[in-house]
């Protein structure tokens, strides 16, 4: 299996990288459109803002070769930015609008409520969605590792499969289709975010 990991400059992509290696596939880290096409299952991940990581992928070419690799119903992983990023817009952004994968916005944390902005480090989340892939195998609640101010607002709320409360409930773990995004970082959940790496490399 071919597994290729985008880098385009902002991503926590050694450490994605080592948790595929656990999964047992050597992924490929790349922005070259020909091994992306090549790859069997892709990951975008993500850490920053919103306008420096489309513009990083539209100086790469590289978001007509993302649309049509989802399009043509391959696996794709988005983690935190780079889930955001499959999304229309953000309030983030200034300039760029996402890459439209699934409809909806970016939306930011309002503080208060002795909540502080970036939510970061540990919280519960909930699954929702019995029959994601993505979470096969995971019930219940768990705690997974966060560090974002924005939070992904789909329009579609049957894509949530996972969802986290931080002052509101919001969706942590997106599925639609081939397409999966998870706001947290899998990398860095330990046991219960390497499951989720091993069910994307083995199941969806």
């Amino acid at each position: 299996m071919k597994i290729a990991i985008i880098d385009y400059g902002m991503g926590n992509i050694h450490s994605v990288a080592k948790a595929i290696q656990v999964c047992g596939v050597e992924p490929i880290i790349t922005n070259k459109k020909s091994e992306i096409s090549s790859a069997d299952k892709i990951i975008l991940p993500g850490v920053g803002a919103f306008d420096d990581a489309m513009l990083e992928l539209k100086k790469l070419d590289l978001i007509s070769v993302i649309r049509q690799q989802v399009n043509c119903k391959k696996p794709f992983l988005g983690i935190c930015l780079g889930m955001q990023l499959l999304l229309e817009s953000s309030q983030e952004a200034k300039t760029n609008q996402g890459l439209g994968i699934l409809k909806g916005q970016v939306v930011k944390f309002t503080a208060g409520h002795g909540l502080k902005v970036p939510h970061m480090g540990w919280n519960d989340y909930k699954v929702v969605a019995k029959d994601c892939l993505l979470l096969s195998g995971i019930n219940g609640n768990g705690q997974v590792y966060f560090c974002h101010s924005y939070y992904p607002q789909p329009c579609d709320k049957s894509v949530i499969a996972a969802t986290c409360n931080y002052g509101l409930e919001f969706g942590c773990v997106l599925s639609k289709d081939n397409v999966y995004g998870v706001q947290f970082h899998p990398e860095k959940s330990q046991a219960l975010g390497l499951k989720i790496m091993k069910n994307f490399v083995n199941l969806c």
